[in-house]
């Protein structure tokens, strides 16, 4: 690795500081539509923060929705090429009375920067831009190939980013597709995720009546949709935590003996994690631990429900409307449109004839499983040692990241998931945070891993 780039990313961290906070003020929520001209305006901003460190193009590609950032440096001829994805988008942040100080207003605290989007992903996007300024800015060259693509799009269901890497796949040409939008196991123990659950997600909506109905006039008379769902729901998991769905486990592969000894060899305590989550009691599907039941198999949650009166005080009233959101989260070989044709072909088979019935598929994605001795999943390993200074753990994550099953599917490229958050960042919620010592450390890991990169066969 050479002096001068790692000598211009440790003289410069209070600036990168400064300039992420820059990124973060921009308040790019993809889902409300008041925040249209900011998701624009982030999007802007990236790509003339992408001219300035020195890559050689940078545009902006318009999409029925919010805009695709593109940049290129190709100045490496015959080198590998490394195609860089991540999303400058994010969450709302609602409750906004939870959080300590403005979301859009960065703060330093804790050795931690708090802001919506400073770990997911705006932070860990900006530790490349770092890495990749530090090469240009000194050696005045990359030692790979490097394109980078970013969506506003990745926190309302990247509706238009696989028509776009369809329709550009001789652009999108690379070697390896990186992403950083993944936490470390914990905190101080670097990771390399190689596994990702995918999902498939339904809204569930029953009608039992043209109106609210006065529960001691037509109670007993007609179903209360409420109930009815509230019994189909309950029909979804047997009591041993096993999903119910005909057909739902026919794709599924077990995990194998040696994946198994590997979780056990995972710095993971049950007891201590039911503490910090503020849960009585673990529960999941019998016959596996809590680290493989979140991270390698497959669920079905309830994720919300409306129905009735929910106000203080008391309404005796018959719900005329019932309504739940549904997602299940798949492992590799299971397919999110066969799953949601058993999900919906089960839930139609026990809905009660006396109510009327609506689903709605909301979204989906493909799991994924990268192979441990895949070389660019081992050139990770090396770098991560090098910027964390111990050897990395390799992990399976419960999320999804949809895009990487269609980077995998369209462009034919293997992935490597290399963040630096922490599982307590907090990200979709109140008071969203990035470790400042992790992303100093992980800027110097990208580039090492670019170099690590150019010397794979």
């Amino acid at each position: 690795m050479q002096t001068p780039v790692i000598d211009f990313i440790n003289t410069r961290h209070d600036t990168f500081i400064d300039e992420l906070k820059t990124l973060l003020a921009i308040p790019s929520v993809s889902a409300l539509p008041e925040h249209a001209g900011d998701v624009r305006r982030c999007a802007e901003w990236c790509r003339d923060e992408l001219i300035r460190i020195g890559m050689q193009r940078a545009e902006i590609n318009e999409t029925p929705g919010h805009p695709i950032v593109y940049a290129e440096w190709l100045g490496a001829p015959g080198g590998k090429t490394v195609l860089f994805y991540g999303h400058y988008d994010v969450q709302p942040v609602d409750p906004i009375d939870l959080w300590q100080t403005p979301p859009f207003e960065a703060t330093v605290r804790d050795g931690a920067l708090f802001a919506r989007g400073s770990a997911d992903d705006k932070g860990q996007v900006f530790m490349h831009f770092k890495a990749l300024e530090a090469y240009l800015k000194t050696v005045g060259a990359l030692p790979v190939n490097f394109k980078i693509l970013l969506e506003g799009e990745e926190e309302v269901g990247s509706k238009n980013l696989d028509e776009f890497i369809a329709s550009h796949k001789d652009l999108l040409a690379a070697d390896v597709v990186l992403i950083s939008d993944t936490a470390m196991f914990e905190r101080g123990v670097p990771s390399i995720c190689y596994g990702l659950r995918g999902l498939s997600y339904f809204q569930i909506d029953l009608r039992g009546s043209n109106t609210d109905l006065h529960s001691g006039q037509f109670g007993g008379g007609v179903v209360n949709p409420a109930m009815a769902l509230a019994n189909m729901l309950t029909q979804l998991k047997d009591r041993s935590g096993r999903i119910r769905i005909p057909g739902f486990y026919d794709d599924v592969v077990d995990l194998t003996e040696a994946e198994r000894a590997e979780f056990k060899k995972l710095p993971f305590n049950e007891k201590r994690w039911a503490r910090e989550l503020g849960a009585p009691k673990l529960f999941g599907e019998t016959g596996y631990s809590t680290l493989e039941r979140i991270t390698a198999r497959p669920t079905v949650e309830i994720n919300g429900l409306l129905s009735g009166f929910t106000g203080e005080g008391a309404k005796t009233v018959l719900p005329a409307v019932a309504m739940a959101k549904v997602s299940m989260r798949l492992v590799p070989n299971q397919h999110p449109e066969k799953i949601g044709d058993l999900f919906e072909a089960y839930i139609r088979d026990i809905a009660p004839k006396s109510v009327e019935l609506k689903l709605t598929r909301m979204h989906g994605g493909k799991a994924w499983k990268a192979s441990l001795d895949n070389p660019y999943v081992q050139a990770a390993g090396r770098a991560i040692e090098f910027g964390f200074g111990k050897s990395p753990v390799y992990t399976r994550e419960g999320g999804s990241i949809p895009v990487v099953a269609t980077f995998q599917d369209i462009l034919g490229l293997p992935s490597v998931l290399f963040g630096v958050g922490l599982p307590d960042d907090r990200i979709h919620a109140p008071n969203e945070k990035l470790d400042l010592d992790n992303f100093q450390r992980g800027i110097v890991a990208s580039a090492k891993l670019y170099e690590e990169f150019s010397t794979i066969a």
